[in-house]
């Protein structure tokens, strides 16, 4: 289950609907991602992900492999808290580079929106963490792993509590003085980059660029040429198409000012490219320093799952841009 950022393995006793968290034993999983599990009678074996480690066999006993031994240069996570616009307590991370900074700081939000960064390996944060940056991570309203309230918070509403609570976790990191908050860039995939499309609409002060990826911009096209479900947006946005457009990137994209990347896939049957694409030409019809990067063939899941080439290019593009906008 998932908890707080974890992904744990806890024993539920046969009858134990309604039971509270704390009634379960933990099993594996504290602070890291069970990422597969199996029994043979009373023994558990696991594959376990931890902020250092993409992943090992283990037992609650202890290690059984050594697959990625002591990863060099791994910078570690840091909890922040903070308070949203309405008194709301959320949850994330920081992970700092080497130094004392101030850095630049990259922040980075998690698609889904029913997802969550968490305690477990990303490789994403080491490699911008080892090109210098602070990286803020968030688990926003709609995030999963903090109970069903807060998972459906952003029903009929995305681009609101979601997007407050974003930039509170934001504004917690910068009073480290490690973080420069006069070099802020904006950044995410799939929901990620619906929200960094909307907090360039509608904060583009906070931020010196942005760099959205394989993004929902319209939900107008998005409902029925996406592979999801065409009950997808009205499930998260209503049925009404006026509703959908106000909570739409692409309707908000003459307020968008500042340096903006699109990066798409061709073959993304989540988001069609044509998600992208549209984006793309109002920026630029916008007068907006746009720019636009293709990965032919390629999915939804390029940066956990693409071709290895393409995802070394887009640690490449990504690392150039922000050298431009953020130095």
């Amino acid at each position: 289950m998932r908890v707080r950022g974890a992904v744990e393995l806890r024993l539920v006793p046969s009858g134990a609907v309604g039971a509270p968290l704390e009634k379960l034993v933990l099993v594996l999983g504290e602070r890291a991602r069970v990422k597969a599990f199996t029994t043979c009678g009373e023994r558990i074996v696991a594959v376990l992900s931890t902020p250092a480690s993409p992943g090992e066999v283990v037992t609650p006993d202890g290690t059984l492999t050594g697959f990625s031994g002591p990863l060099p240069g791994i910078r570690p996570l840091r909890e922040i808290t903070a308070v949203s616009a309405d008194g709301y307590p959320v949850h994330g991370w920081l992970a700092l580079p080497e130094g004392d900074g101030p850095h630049p700081v990259l922040l980075n939000v998690h698609g889904g929106p029913f997802h969550h960064h968490g305690w477990a390996f990303l490789d994403e944060t080491q490699v911008y963490t080892g090109a210098g940056y602070a990286v803020v991570l968030p688990n926003p309203r709609g995030s999963c792993g903090y109970g069903q309230a807060h998972g459906r918070s952003v029903v009929g509403a995305l681009g609101g509590v979601d997007a407050d609570d974003v930039l509170a976790l934001l504004d917690a990191a910068l009073a480290d003085p490690a973080c420069d908050a006069g070099r802020v860039g904006v950044m995410g995939g799939s929901y990620g980059g619906f929200m960094t499309s909307w907090l360039a609409a509608r904060h583009g002060d906070r931020f010196r660029a942005a760099w959205s990826e394989r993004a929902v911009n319209a939900w107008d096209s998005f409902t029925g040429s996406s592979d999801i479900g065409w009950y997808f947006a009205e499930a998260y946005c209503g049925p009404d198409p006026e509703a959908q457009r106000a909570m739409s990137p692409l309707y908000q994209a003459g307020r968008i000012t500042l340096p903006f990347a699109v990066v798409h896939s061709e073959d993304d049957i989540r988001c069609p490219v044509e998600q992208a694409q549209r984006m793309f030409v109002a920026l630029r019809r916008n007068g907006v320093p746009a720019e636009l990067l293709l990965f032919p063939a390629g999915g939804h899941e390029l940066t956990r799952g693409g071709r290895p080439r393409h995802r070394l290019q887009r640690f490449e593009a990504v690392l150039e841009w922000w050298s431009r906008h953020l130095s």
